[in-house]
């Protein structure tokens, strides 16, 4: 699907408030609930719209830490790890990336003991790096169309 300019017109607003309704959304692109409706129907059938969730902040739910760590998969580790590290409830996202390393994640722990115990996990895989995250410099920004 070719996202033309009222589209992305659309997915400005609804990256800003997914929760906004389609009749405020239609007043700030210039077009009527319905036609949003549709629109938004069209992106959502195609994949353009993938989802729709809440952000949840770690450090208000208990979580004291945020980190990235990085792992650097044993020769025969990577695949069981790609399987395994789906059933880690610290880990918020993982990426497969290249380089030295073969994935980074993005993790929250409850404290410095909780990292402790999931590093002892996770060396059985590969060697890890950690870098504990201090704070956003860019968070969660939307997506812009390809210039």
């Amino acid at each position: 699907m070719s996202i033309d300019s009222l589209n992305w017109k659309i997915l400005k607003c609804l990256q800003k408030n997914a929760r906004q309704p389609n009749t405020e959304v239609g007043r700030q692109v210039g077009i009527s609930s319905p036609a949003v409706s549709e629109r938004i129907k069209k992106m959502e059938d195609s994949g353009v719209i993938n989802g729709y969730f809440t952000i949840v902040s770690p450090f208000e739910a208990g979580y004291q830490f945020k980190a990235i760590i990085t792992l650097r998969a044993f020769m025969g580790k990577l695949k069981p790890f790609l399987e395994i590290v789906k059933t880690y409830d610290e880990v918020l996202n993982c990426y497969r990336i290249t380089g030295n390393e073969n994935i980074v994640m993005e993790v929250v722990l409850k404290n410095q003991k909780h990292l402790e115990i999931f590093i002892d996990q996770l060396i059985v895989y590969g060697e890890t790096k950690t870098q504990i995250v201090l704070s956003h410099v860019v968070k969660n920004n939307a997506l812009k169309p390809l210039k």
